[in-house]
């Protein structure tokens, strides 16, 4: 049993390796760059230096004149905010959990790759599990592991227990990354009072398009929550739920929080790389650059 987990989280971590090393690394740098700049060392003055950086102490010391260099402070703090409540849970397919595992692999690799912290809070309508933010492979695999195997105590979802109780762990900027399938209230007031502290990105996990619910049939749900039955119009449920993701991209765009929606089987690696290249665009035309 042991070797079987070892084996899935050995071929996760090859599998997403590769396009983090080409790809995401790259990307994920630019988009969440260092907030500050740390002094570096001096160095001799040369024509065209802006003055402001002179070191004057060493200058005179020195009899020449020397300036200081400073380095983007690079390391940062990410956040993996996932929701593991029994909605995120019920698919007989186990597609939903792979998805979901390997988006956070990606991420999570390309935050190491970077230098940066990564931490991990699993979440239903109660925190079920915390990994402080750490760096290293080891570390990484530690996380990857958890998302592939953790097993929840409760099947409720609180989005807002956990944003709260987020907000009181994390008092230093960090970049987070919550993850759900956002079929409760998402509860977008917290979520815009969260993302004026820190850098806020949701990913919200979709069924596919299945073109075949848009005929009539009536067919029997269960809410994987409560388990609740109950016998609805298959063409209805799927306008109903094309209205939903529509109005939470709606309220996400409203309340200034950066939103990506990726159907369960998709490609992970184009969908992050689509997101960043989306968010580049839009913060170079704020800025104007």
């Amino acid at each position: 049993m042991l070797d079987h987990i070892a084996h899935r989280l050995n071929l996760l971590e090859l599998k997403c390796r590769r396009p983090v090393e080409h790809v995401l690394a790259g990307e994920y740098q630019s988009v969440f760059r260092g907030r500050g700049l740390e002094f570096e060392d001096v160095r001799a003055y040369q024509h065209g230096d802006d003055v402001r950086a002179m070191d004057w102490k060493v200058t005179a010391r020195t009899g020449n004149p020397h300036i200081k260099r400073y380095i983007e402070e690079r390391e940062q703090v990410v956040y993996l905010l996932v929701d593991v409540s029994a909605s995120m849970r019920h698919d007989n397919s186990g597609n939903k959990r792979e998805t979901l595992t390997e988006l956070c692999a990606l991420i999570t690799l390309a935050a190491i790759k970077n230098q940066d912290r990564v931490g991990l809070i699993l979440f239903s309508d109660q925190i079920e599990q915390i990994i402080m933010p750490s760096k290293g492979r080891r570390h990484a695999m530690r996380i990857i592991d958890e998302l592939i195997n953790f097993k929840p105590t409760n099947k409720k979802t609180d989005l807002a227990s956990m944003l709260e109780r987020f907000r009181l762990l994390s008092r230093k900027y960090s970049i987070v990354f919550l993850i759900s399938d956002f079929l409760t209230d998402p509860n977008t007031l917290e979520l815009q009072a969260l993302s004026n502290v820190h850098d806020l990105n949701t990913i919200q996990i979709l069924h596919p398009a299945n073109k075949s619910k848009q005929r009539r049939a009536l067919i029997r749900i269960e809410d994987a929550e409560t388990g609740q039955q109950q016998v609805i119009d298959s063409a209805h449920q799927y306008r109903q739920q094309a209205a939903q993701q529509a109005q939470l991209k709606e309220e996400m765009l409203k309340a200034g929080v950066n939103l990506l929606q990726i159907e369960i089987g998709a490609d992970c690696v184009d969908a992050l790389t689509n997101y960043f290249h989306q968010r580049q665009r839009r913060e170079t035309d704020e800025t104007g650059g």
